[in-house]
């Protein structure tokens, strides 16, 4: 007989006791909220609970989350069953699919490779290198634990193992500390320039969308430009001073990556396809205001075009288990959250909040409630997770506030990238790279905590000037 999947019954203790208790609040709910807004509101949170303690992976979580839904009658199915059918989510998997065109041709790896050997004969310039890797795939990765774990960290490692940089006999700060922990912030940076860079942006998009704002692929890159290019060149010299490498010049880097490339042989004729439609998909998402070509059908047409010239096969496509496993719990995820606002609770939360912060200026509400949703990411070891449980409520107290709505959309949502600048769990880059030991915990935390105050003062300042010199507010 096969053994039984395991399962962290553990795991379901806080949820369960957490949403248990809310639902029986129920009778001392604040008047202003509906019954059926309470109900989904304890559910969200012994939701989010969940995919804190993670009882299951967060797919089976949300499957779980959306059964209850519908048993309580919190919601008809015929309304829960619409989460599915939300073009933003459906133009993340198109995404994960593109992302995997790259893998599979070997085209990331090769713009790598190209870039160590025209860049890496410092080691910082072999950072801002790697970096640029990261920057250039963005756009068509949505998930940058793809990026930074199954692209570039391959590469950081065995270069730095070409350098006697290996935390396994204790020479991790030779290369290994600093180019590890500079991808990290390097990915981190660039999930926040794209809207499809992550796979909780678009996720901001649609509840962005539900509060009256409506965020374009165009105008997210547009306004995250400059904070971005700021950050991808300030922030690689900070952790290059305040966490120094001891190897300082890097001239095998480019011998090295010429042998890789050598024995990869030319570019393929499945790579030069890539290459191609990947522009296309760009030039397609970029004018999406000019053509009317929405974003989703947008992904559509690439995967379409991939699926047509062979790059991918449509076993490719079914086995890409991280598109499918993202679509079923976004899905979910997406239509609880979209529900809180449907059934008043949202509303309710946003003036209760916004009462307290009568009076005060909107640039200072902003910033207020931007310092929190960036700090309390210590409570979450997810990013998705920290947007669906707080964007919507922090979104409406800004524009009750009178915040300028879509100011106020695009800093939150650039903040659900960067609040992963603080713990070695809080997003999923983090793991792999921290779990390469490289980077002990105590300066993981202690780098993130002045690079974290970085982010604050750039995104914030210069990026709201910048916004409201393009127009944008």
């Amino acid at each position: 007989m096969k053994n039984l999947e395991k399962v962290n019954y553990r795991g379901f203790i806080w949820p369960v006791i957490v949403g248990v208790i809310l639902w029986l609040l129920t009778p001392m709910k604040p008047a202003a909220v509906p019954v059926a807004g309470w109900h989904m509101f304890a559910l969200f949170v012994g939701t989010i609970i969940a995919c804190i303690t993670r009882p299951l992976p967060i797919g089976g979580v949300s499957i779980l989350a959306f059964a209850l839904t519908v048993l309580t009658g919190t919601l008809p199915m015929d309304k829960a069953i619409l989460g599915f059918g939300n073009s933003s989510i459906w133009m993340i998997a198109m995404a994960f699919f593109i992302a995997r065109g790259f893998i599979k041709t070997g085209l990331g790896r090769r713009i790598a490779l190209n870039f160590v050997r025209l860049f890496g004969k410092k080691t910082l310039g072999l950072a801002y290198s790697l970096i640029g890797v990261d920057l250039i795939m963005a756009p068509a990765t949505p998930s940058n634990t793809a990026r930074a774990g199954g692209v570039l960290y391959p590469i950081i490692k065995s270069l730095a193992q070409s350098f006697g940089s290996d935390p396994k006999d204790g020479t991790e700060r030779k290369i290994g500390s600093f180019l590890v922990f500079a991808e990290y912030h390097g990915d981190m940076i660039t999930a926040a320039m794209f809207m499809t860079a992550m796979a909780a942006n678009p996720l901001v998009q649609t509840l962005a969308k539900s509060s009256g704002v409506n965020i374009s692929w165009g105008g997210w890159f547009l306004a995250a430009l400059v904070p971005g290019i700021i950050s991808l060149i300030v922030v690689p010299w900070l952790i290059y001073k305040m966490y120094p490498p001891e190897i300082k010049e890097t001239p095998n880097a480019k011998q090295w990556a010429e042998k890789e490339l050598d024995q990869m042989g030319k570019m393929t004729l499945p790579e030069k396809l890539m290459a191609v439609i990947f522009i296309i998909a760009l030039v397609l998402w970029m004018t999406g205001s000019l053509t009317k070509i929405d974003t989703s059908l947008a992904a559509f047409l690439t995967l379409g075009l991939l699926l047509v010239v062979g790059v991918l096969s449509w076993t490719d496509v079914l086995h890409e288990t991280g598109a499918w496993n993202t679509l079923t719990w976004f899905s979910v995820l997406v239509m609880i959250a979209g529900s809180l606002t449907t059934l008043g609770f949202i509303p309710w939360l946003s003036s209760s909040i916004g009462s307290m912060l009568h009076g005060m200026s909107w640039f200072l509400v902003l910033a207020i409630l931007i310092v929190f949703f960036f700090y309390s990411h210590y409570l979450f070891a997810s990013s998705t997770a920290h947007v669906t449980a707080m964007y919507s409520a922090l979104l409406a107290v800004a524009i009750s506030a009178h915040v300028p709505p879509m100011l106020a959309a695009l800093l939150l949502g650039f903040f659900g990238n960067l609040n992963a600048s603080t713990t070695h769990y809080a997003s999923g880059p983090a793991p792999v790279l921290f779990g390469s030991g490289y980077v002990p915990q105590n300066k993981w935390w202690s780098l993130n905590l002045v690079l974290g105050v970085f982010y604050l003062v750039v995104w914030i300042g210069i990026g709201s000037l910048w916004m409201k010199v393009i127009g944008m507010w």
